[in-house]
């Protein structure tokens, strides 16, 4: 690992995340001032315990989803990266590649005029989406400009199969957008095959439907298929950004990666 990734981790480590009060929200994404903002099932309060004790970075539990258009934190956190690092500019003309596409960001993608972009599920939820397996993608190589996979890759079974085909099908110089959670408590990802029911996820990866929960070797996991990392910290580049206020985790970057 790269002392500037160590750096990187060091500084999210010494953040504490802090929901703050029900008041005085603010949903980016519908511009609209909020009472407060839903918590994913009863918030951190009832999570599994392990997931606390592991400090955890992912979603904010306390305060998930915009109680006026729905948008969940992660799609809330990636506008405001996508906002300040002004990657939205480069959404016009570019080709993408969006997994499990968040209905309201995939909207303001749409609205930036890609040359093409292709909403894509391994489960299609409505036919404006495609039947995309990650591990074996229907796409020729170097297809796209962007690809975006916001808290897919835990849900993955074998998911350096999954990085390799995204880095397959990025043009080079591509760039890849790759949430997942992960705990910088664990110097190894997690993932055991005696772990398979529904229980036993739920309380050692946090849900029931994930599969893994990355520790620190995340950096070098990603790494390892050719993507190079370009992470960008809560605090450096949403300086300005009152984290409470917008229902954002500070102790979230962003996984940016390019090829």
């Amino acid at each position: 690992m790269s002392l500037k990734l160590k750096k990187i981790i060091t500084r999210i480590m010494s953040l504490k995340h802090n929901s703050g009060n029900l008041t005085n929200k603010f949903c980016c994404i519908c511009n609209n001032d909020v009472v407060g903002f839903q918590p994913y099932r009863d918030g951190w309060k009832n999570a599994p315990q392990l997931m606390s004790v592991l400090e955890v970075i992912g979603s904010d539990l306390d305060n998930f989803s915009c109680t006026i258009c729905g948008a969940h934190d992660r799609e809330r956190h990636l506008f405001l990266f996508f906002e300040a690092l002004k990657l939205f500019d480069k959404f016009e003309g570019a080709s993408i590649l969006h997994f499990a596409p968040e209905k309201r960001l995939a909207k303001i993608i749409e609205s930036k005029v890609p040359l093409s972009y292709i909403k894509a599920d391994l489960y299609p939820s409505d036919s404006t989406i495609e039947k995309v397996d990650m591990t074996n993608i229907c796409y020729d190589s170097e297809s796209f400009d962007i690809v975006i996979a916001n808290h897919v890759l835990e849900h993955i079974p074998d998911d350096i199969k999954a990085l390799s085909e995204l880095r397959r099908v990025l043009k080079k110089g591509g760039m890849a957008i790759l949430q997942t959670p992960y705990s910088a408590k664990l110097n190894t990802t997690l993932q055991d095959s005696g772990i398979d029911d529904d229980n036993s996820r739920l309380h050692l990866y946090g849900q029931e439907d994930h599969v893994r929960l990355y520790g620190l070797d995340i950096f070098d996991r990603f790494a390892s298929v050719g993507l190079l990392p370009d992470i960008k910290v809560h605090d450096l580049t949403l300086s300005n950004i009152d984290s409470s206020r917008y229902g954002v985790n500070p102790r979230e970057p962003l996984f940016l990666y390019t090829k």
